[in-house]
């Protein structure tokens, strides 16, 4: 089995990713939903807290499949030029591993988020072993940091109404991508860069692996040149606030 998410997102009737998506005076912008430090995120917003995508240009940077050996470089590259990003993390092998990793991606003011334990399509995967597959990785980064984690990415995007309704039950949204640099495909960290830069449109979310030998090294000149065109670079629940993800649902730009 691959950690890498190899194919184009599949999913039942995304809901297209806007700011303002589902808030509300009851849900949208309470401290209970995603906003404290007891979620997935520490409630700043982009380097000094004040970003706001409605008038920004944003991007969300996303990474998948780690933390791994890569992620302490990663980290310092996010730190220099703060950025920050949304981590879409794997248990085994992963989170179980790196636990002094996972505690440092959210004291650096990252968003933790569940992209499953040991990566299973969850379309192919019965009931319960999907139950398992999500909440195994809400425990563990639970017990980590304190926070649990809002949002979930699916391996290689699948879902469907099954997987939606199980996500439901378990207090998460799933979350795909707009932006991929297929960097499984390549250690050529020049061409990840490419990719990124040639597909990147606003409120766009940019999916990455930090487990490949060429993409961190690809992250300085991806910020610099977006940075360069005007964007902020901000985690996914920064790019939809001030809405908060509902479970269940299945966003992608």
């Amino acid at each position: 089995m691959s950690d890498a998410d190899h194919s184009t997102p599949a999913a039942s009737k995304p809901d297209v990713l806007k700011k303002g998506d589902g808030a509300d005076d009851k849900n949208g912008t309470d401290d209970k939903n995603g906003t404290d430090d007891k979620n997935g995120t520490n409630g700043k917003n982009g380097a000094d807290g004040s970003v706001d995508c409605a008038v920004a240009k944003c991007v969300a940077l996303t990474f998948d499949a780690g933390p791994s050996g890569n992620t302490p470089r990663l980290l310092k590259i996010l730190k220099q030029e703060k950025a920050h990003a949304t981590f879409f993390m794997l248990g085994r092998k992963h989170i179980d591993r790196h636990p002094d990793l996972v505690r440092r991606i959210a004291d650096e003011g990252h968003e933790l988020a569940n992209h499953t334990w040991s990566h299973k399509i969850l379309t192919k995967t019965d009931s319960d072993e999907v139950r398992t597959e999500i909440t195994r990785v809400q425990t563990a980064v639970k017990k980590l940091t304190g926070r649990t984690p809002l949002l979930m990415r699916p391996p290689q995007g699948r879902t469907d109404e099954r997987v939606s309704k199980i996500c439901r039950e378990l207090g998460v949204a799933q979350v795909l991508w707009s932006v991929t640099a297929k960097d499984y495909q390549t250690n050529d960290s020049a061409l990840i860069e490419k990719r990124v830069l040639d597909q990147t449109k606003r409120d766009g979310i940019i999916l990455l692996h930090d487990i490949y030998k060429g993409t961190v090294p690809a992250v300085p000149g991806i910020l610099a040149k977006l940075k360069k065109e005007g964007y902020t670079v901000v985690t996914v629940s920064q790019l939809m606030a001030p809405a908060v993800p509902e479970a269940g649902k299945v966003y992608r730009p």
